[in-house]
C-alpha cells in the first residue's frame, strides 16, 4: 500500500445556471412556483424592455405557465399602449385638420369625441384632451353666434313692431319717440355687424345669415319708411301747402289741424252726401297706390337679393295695399310666389286668417277642465299663436281692433303659463335643496363607512343613492350641470373603497382561475382540490360582489378547464373496456345487463321478469376460492333463486398466535369468546351480497334495471286500458265471451265481481244506468259532464242523509253491474271509460 496521503473525491459538478437567472433575478432557478412569481414581480419593477419581455417569457412559459401569466400580461399591456398611441395620433391629426379648417363643421367636430372614444383613443391624455377641448370651445362659440342670431332677428321684430305701433298714435309721440328708436335701430346694427365680423362666422350654419340679412333689411325698410314718413308729417305741420304724409293717422291729424273735417271720425251722412268727392279720392288712391307699387314690383323682378326686395315690398304694401284694386293685388301675389316666398299676399284672407287666430287665443282658456292643457304646453301654444300672427301681419294693413282681442286673450291665457313657471321654480328650488342634501348624505355615508368590509351592504347603499339621485326631481340645464359635478365626486369618494375590493378580488379570482387551469392540466384531477377551490371561488364572489356581467364572465372563465377536465374523465370512464379485460364477475353482470336490456326492447313482460331475476343473480354471485371465477350457474336459468348460489369458505392461510419459547397453546377458547360466539351464532344472518362491481358494470346493470322497471310500468298501463276498453266493447256487443278474464281485469276484480258483471252484459239491456254512473264518478273522483252537474250535487246531498248506507267507492263494482245491465249510448260509455280506468287502478 502506498504511503501516499489518500486525496478527497472531486466535488459533484454544479448545474449549469439557467442564461435568464442573471436578468430574472434567479427565477428560473428558483425552487418552487411561488419563489418564481415574486423573483418575477421584483424584475417587472425594473420595467425590462419588450425584447427582454418576450424572451423571458417564450422560456417561462414552458415551465411555469402560471408564474409566465404577469410576463405576458406586461406585454399586452405595452401592445395596448403602442396601439392607442396609433389610434390617438390617428384621431389627433383628424380633430387638427377639423381646426385648421376655415368653415369648421360642426357635426363632424361633435361627433369626434364619440367616435374617438368608440375606437378606444385615450381622450384623457395629451394631445387628445387638449384637442378635444379646443373643438368643444369652438363648438360652443358657433352654437353661441348661432343663439345671438336668433336673439338679434327676435329683436328685429320687436323693433319693427314698435314702430308700426307708432303709426296707430299721434305724430307728437312718433315724433317724440324718433331718438329712442334711432338708438336702438343704431345699437342692432353694431351687433348684427359684431356677429357677421367674428372669425368663426363662416362656420355658422347656413340657415342662420340669410335671417340675420332679411331681419336686417326688413328693420331697415320700416326704419326709412318711419323716418320719411316722420319727415313729410313734420313738413305738412308747418306748411299747409305741404302734401299730406302716406299715414292714416297722422294725415288726420294734419288735417284736423288745418281746420278740415276728419276722415276717419266722418259720420255717415256727410259720407253720403259727399259720396262722389270720397269716390274720387278712393280712385286718386288707388292710382296712386299702383303706381307706387309698379316700380317695386319691378325691382322685384330684376333684384338679386329677392330677401331685401321681398321685404320692401311688403312694407310698401302695408301702407298702399289696402287701394290696390283686383288686377294689381293678383299680380303683386304671383310675383312675391315666383320670388320665393310662399306666403304670398292675399290681403282678402288675412283678416280671416286673424279672426281664427282670435278664436285659437281664446279657446286655450275656454277649455273643459279635464282637456286643459298643461303649463309646458301652453306657453308653446301662445308662442306658435303670436308667431303666426306675425306671418299674417306680414305684407297687409294691421287690424289694431282683432289684435287687441288677440293680445288681451293672450294675455290672460299667460297668466296661467307664469303661474305654472313660478311653481316650476319652487319645484326646482326644493328638487336642488334635496339633491344639496343627498350629496351630503352621500359624503357622510362614505366618511362613516370608509372601513367597512361588508361590500354586500355598501353596493345596496351605493345603488340606492344612485335610484335617489334619478328621481331626484328636475332642475335647471345649468343649475343640474353644477350638480352633477358634486354629485359625481361625492360618489367617487363614497366608491373608492368598493372599487378598491373589487379590484382585489378580480386579482385573486384571476390567481383562482390559473389555479383551476393548473389543476386541469394535471393528469389526475384532484376532486378534493376542486372542491375547495370552489368553495375559495364562492366565499369570494359572496364577499365582494361585481358587477354581474363581469362577474359571469369571470365564472365562465373560472369553470371552463374544470369542466372539460370533468368531460375528459367522463369520456375516459365511459369508454368500456373490453370484456376480456374485464373481471369475470363484472363480465358475468355485463352479460346480462345486456341480456336484460334485450328484453327491454322486446316487449315481453315474462322475458323482462326472467331477465331481471338473472341480472339479481349474477349481482349476488360470489367468486370461486380456488379458482376466482364467479359461480354463475344461477344467472343461466331465469328461474332460478339466487338462495341456491352456495359459498364457499375460504381456506385459513394463516393463525396468529404466540411464538415466543415455552408459550403454551390453550385448547379452550375463553368464556368470553364462547359467549361471543353464542350471540353471533343467535343473531339472524344477513344475506350475502356480492363483491364491489367496477364502474362500467355498475353503471350498466343500474340502466338496464331502470329500464326495465319503466318497461314493467308501461306495459302494465297498456295492459290494463286494453281491458278496460275490451270490458266496455263487451258491453257494447252485449257479449259475454269478449269480456276479458279476471286476471286481465287486475286484482281490484275478483272472480266472482266478473262473473256478474258477465251476466250483467248477457242479459237483456234494463234499467236506467243514470245514478249508477254518478255514484261511479264520485267514487273514482272524476268529473262529471256540465249536464249532469246538478244531479250529481243532488246525490250528493242524499247521501250525506242515509246513515249507515254503503258508500259509491265501496258499491262500485256493483254500480258498474248495473251499467252493463242498461242500454249502451256512446255518452255512457265515454263516462264509464273514465271511471274504471282509476277505479280498477286503485
Amino acid at each position: 500500500m502506498s504511503d501516499a496521503p489518500e486525496m478527497n473525491p472531486s466535488p459533484a459538478k454544479q448545474a449549469e445556471a439557467h442564461p435568464l437567472d442573471a436578468l430574472t433575478g434567479g427565477a428560473f432557478s428558483a425552487a418552487t412556483s411561488g419563489d418564481r412569481a415574486a423573483r418575477i414581480r421584483e424584475w417587472l419593477g425594473t420595467q425590462p424592455s419588450e425584447e427582454q419581455l418576450h424572451e423571458v417569457f417564450k422560456e417561462l412559459s414552458v415551465r411555469d405557465k402560471s408564474v409566465a401569466r404577469p410576463v405576458r400580461e406586461r406585454i399586452d399591456d405595452i401592445r395596448r399602449a403602442k396601439s392607442q398611441e396609433v389610434i390617438a395620433v390617428e384621431w389627433a391629426q383628424k380633430a387638427q385638420d377639423l381646426l385648421a379648417a376655415a368653415p369648421l363643421n360642426v357635426t363632424e367636430a361633435v361627433s369626434w369625441q364619440r367616435d374617438a372614444a368608440k375606437a378606444g383613443a385615450p381622450l384623457s391624455r395629451e394631445p387628445l384632451a387638449g384637442l378635444k377641448q379646443q373643438l368643444a370651445e369652438r363648438v360652443k362659440t358657433i352654437e353661441d353666434l348661432q343663439h345671438r342670431v336668433q336673439v338679434q332677428r327676435e329683436a328685429a321684430v320687436l323693433l319693427a313692431q314698435r314702430i308700426e305701433v307708432l303709426s296707430t298714435k299721434s305724430w307728437h309721440d312718433a315724433a317724440s319717440a324718433q331718438e329712442g328708436l334711432r338708438a336702438d335701430v343704431d345699437n342692432w346694427q353694431a351687433q348684427a355687424a359684431e356677429l357677421t365680423g367674428d372669425a368663426s362666422w363662416p362656420s355658422v350654419n347656413e340657415r342662420f345669415p340669410p335671417q340675420l340679412q332679411n331681419s336686417q333689411a326688413q328693420l331697415l325698410v320700416v326704419w326709412d319708411a318711419f323716418k320719411s314718413a316722420l319727415a313729410l308729417t313734420q313738413a305738412a305741420a308747418g306748411d299747409e301747402q305741404a302734401p299730406l304724409p302716406p299715414v292714416p293717422m297722422w294725415a288726420d291729424e294734419i288735417r284736423v289741424a288745418r281746420g278740415l273735417p276728419s276722415e276717419l271720425v266722418a259720420a255717415a251722412p256727410v259720407k253720403a252726401v259727399a259720396s262722389k268727392p270720397a269716390k274720387v279720392d278712393a280712385m286718386h288712391k288707388q292710382q296712386a297706390a299702383v303706381q307706387a307699387v309698379q316700380p317695386a314690383l319691378q325691382a322685384l323682378a330684376a333684384a338679386q337679393d329677392k330677401a331685401a326686395a321681398i321685404a320692401e315690398l311688403r312694407a310698401l304694401l302695408k301702407q298702399q295695399g289696402r287701394w290696390l284694386d283686383a288686377a294689381t293685388a293678383q299680380q303683386v301675389h304671383e310675383q312675391l310666389l315666383a320670388a320665393g316666398d310662399t306666403q304670398g299676399w292675399q290681403p282678402q284672407q288675412v283678416d280671416r286668417v286673424r279672426e281664427e287666430l282670435v278664436a285659437k287665443a281664446e279657446g286655450l282658456l275656454a277649455r273643459p277642465e279635464g282637456q286643459a292643457l298643461g303649463g309646458r304646453k301652453l306657453q308653446e301654444a301662445l308662442r306658435q299663436l303670436r308667431e303666426q300672427w306675425k306671418q299674417a301681419d306680414q305684407g297687409a294693413a294691421p287690424n289694431h281692433a282683432l289684435w287687441k282681442k288677440f293680445d288681451d286673450a293672450c294675455n290672460s291665457a299667460y297668466k296661467q303659463v307664469e303661474a305654472w313657471l313660478e311653481r316650476v321654480r319652487a319645484e326646482a328650488g326644493q328638487h336642488k335643496a334635496a339633491r344639496l342634501a343627498l350629496i351630503d348624505e352621500v359624503k357622510a355615508w362614505a366618511a362613516a363607512h370608509a372601513q367597512t368590509q361588508d361590500w354586500k351592504q355598501a353596493t345596496r347603499a351605493l345603488r340606492q343613492f344612485a335610484e335617489r339621485w334619478r328621481d331626484g326631481g328636475h332642475v335647471g340645464e345649468k343649475q343640474f350641470a353644477e350638480l352633477q359635478a358634486a354629485w359625481k365626486q361625492a360618489m367617487a369618494q363614497a366608491e373608492a373603497p368598493l372599487h378598491a375590493a373589487q379590484k382585489a378580488s378580480i386579482d385573486r379570482r384571476h390567481a383562482m382561475i390559473a389555479e383551476a387551469q393548473v389543476l386541469a392540466d394535471a393528469p389526475s384531477l384532484r376532486i378534493d382540490a376542486v372542491k375547495a377551490l370552489q368553495q375559495r371561488w364562492q366565499a369570494e364572489a359572496q364577499a365582494v360582489p361585481l358587477d354581474r356581467k363581469h362577474e359571469q364572465k369571470l365564472w365562465d372563465t373560472f369553470r371552463k378547464p374544470l369542466d372539460e377536465a370533468f368531460d375528459r374523465k367522463g369520456a375516459e370512464r365511459s369508454r368500456a373496456p373490453s370484456l376480456e379485460h374485464l373481471p369475470p364477475h363484472d363480465r358475468a353482470v355485463l352479460e346480462a345487463a345486456k341480456a336484460l336490456q334485450a328484453a327491454n326492447a322486446s316487449g315481453d313482460a315474462s322475458q323482462i321478469r326472467g331477465a331481471m331475476a338473472a341480472l339479481e343473480a349474477a349481482l349476488h354471485a360470489q367468486p370461486s376460492a380456488e379458482t376466482g371465477v364467479a359461480v354463475t350457474e344461477a344467472a343461466s336459468h331465469p328461474d332460478a333463486s339466487p338462495s341456491a348460489v352456495v359459498k364457499q369458505d375460504r381456506p385459513v392461510v394463516a393463525v396468529r398466535g404466540d411464538d415466543r419459547p415455552g408459550a403454551k397453546k390453550e385448547a379452550v377458547a375463553p368464556v368470553r369468546d364462547l359467549r361471543a360466539s353464542a350471540r353471533k351464532d343467535a343473531r339472524p344472518q344477513r344475506a350475502e351480497r356480492g363483491p364491489r362491481l367496477g364502474d362500467v358494470a355498475f353503471r350498466a346493470q343500474r340502466e338496464a334495471l331502470e329500464g326495465a322497471q319503466f318497461a314493467l310500468r308501461k306495459l302494465a298501463a297498456q295492459a290494463h286500458g286494453e281491458a278496460v276498453s275490451h270490458l266496455v266493447d263487451a258491453w257494447v256487443h252485449r257479449d259475454a265471451e269478449r269480456l276479458p278474464s279476471a286476471q286481465e281485469l287486475g286484482g281490484k276484480v275478483t272472480a266472482q265481481v266478473r262473473n256478474a258483471w258477465g251476466q250483467a252484459v248477457a242479459a237483456p239491456a234494463t234499467g236506467d244506468a243514470g245514478e249508477a254512473l254518478l255514484r261511479l264518478e264520485i267514487a273514482a273522483d272524476v268529473q262529471t259532464p256540465a249536464e249532469y252537474l246538478s244531479a250529481r250535487r243532488m246525490l250528493q246531498l242524499q247521501l250525506l242523509t242515509r246513515r249507515n248506507a254503503a258508500t259509491p267507492d265501496q258499491t262500485w263494482s256493483q254500480d258498474v253491474a248495473t251499467v252493463l245491465a242498461s242500454a249502451h249510448s256512446d255518452a255512457a260509455a265515454r263516462r264509464l271509460h273514465n271511471v274504471l280506468k282509476p277505479l280498477m287502478r286503485k
